[in-house]
């Protein structure tokens, strides 16, 4: 199970809307100054991404919760998006250089299945995603935000 904590935006009538931010992909390497994944991550939106879970439970805005799923699922929707582009891509450019024995005929091909497969992947993921087990769930819920509450004394008080 791949777990990561989101902040509840809105929570009616058993479903609750979600707030899961952006993480960089790495800041705490040795090696961060020279990083380029750490320059590309700089350059890019910084989004928040919003999803609806079921909830039985009712919470409310600003509460954290663990959201879970299945590392299957996630393999899965992964072939699905990176392979079937690829593999129509290698198919079609196979077929075109057999059909008309070019190296255009080839690049032409290859084209028009790396688009197949990206279509054919776009195609299948409604149906892949509307199964039950490639949902995330809500595995814990932290306190709401305005039950603890943490004072610090002051630098003054001693």
């Amino acid at each position: 199970m791949i777990k990561e904590w989101a902040t509840v935006v809105s929570w009616q009538a058993g479903e609750a809307v979600l707030s899961c931010d952006v993480k960089a992909s790495c800041s705490s390497c040795a090696s961060r100054a020279g990083c380029g994944t750490r320059v590309l991550n700089k350059l890019g939106p910084q989004t928040t991404h919003y999803i609806t879970v079921p909830s039985e439970k009712p919470l409310t805005p600003g509460q954290k919760v663990e959201l879970g799923i299945a590392e299957s699922s996630l393999l899965g929707s992964a072939l699905l998006v990176y392979m079937s582009p690829l593999a129509g891509l290698f198919i079609m450019a196979a077929v075109f250089q057999t059909l008309f024995g070019s190296d255009i005929a080839a690049a032409c091909g290859a084209a028009l299945g790396g688009v197949g497969g990206f279509l054919l992947a776009r195609g299948f993921s409604p149906t892949l995603s509307s199964r039950e087990s490639w949902q995330p769930v809500i595995l814990s819920v932290g306190l709401p935000p305005d039950v603890l509450r943490v004072e610090t004394p002051s630098s003054e008080s001693r």
